[in-house]
């Protein structure tokens, strides 16, 4: 188990840093481009904006999880690494695919990495949603 958590605490790390700068740019990029827009379209742009950079940080996530499988010969394709990191990281947990005994222990540490950064994804549209929402009832400027 140590040498999980020990192969694993980088890409962890790596996450969490990629979250923090996806979620700092979409701060950057609704402060640059939406804060001072009014009406509902600018709410619904910034919004898809928002989601947009959300959903390819997650999928870099995903990925770097899956070229860490792959490289440890877990599985043949990258498709196939992808895919199982993609069903951790979701916390699916389908089970259609498992790792070797050896490994298996980073579909938990996975799961709870993709917990925690899809939760931060949810609060930074939620930031932005809330808001435009005050900005709707003009109580912000």
């Amino acid at each position: 188990m140590l040498l999980v958590l020990v192969t694993g605490m980088p890409v962890i790390l790596l996450n969490m840093l990629l979250q923090s700068w996806v979620s700092i740019g979409c701060i950057r990029f609704y402060i640059k481009r939406f804060h001072h827009r009014e009406g509902m379209m600018a709410g619904v742009l910034a919004l898809f904006g928002i989601i947009t950079i959300v959903l390819m940080g997650n999928l870099l996530q995903i990925m770097l999880w899956g070229m860490l499988f792959l490289w440890l010969g877990e599985f043949s394709t990258l498709k196939e690494a992808v895919y199982h990191s993609g069903v951790n990281f979701a916390t699916l947990g389908y089970g259609d695919i498992v790792m070797s005994e050896k490994w298996k222990m980073f579909g938990v540490l996975e799961a709870v990495n993709g917990a925690m950064m899809i939760g931060l994804s949810g609060a930074s549209m939620l930031a932005v949603l809330q808001h435009h929402v005050r900005k709707l009832l003009g109580q912000t400027k």
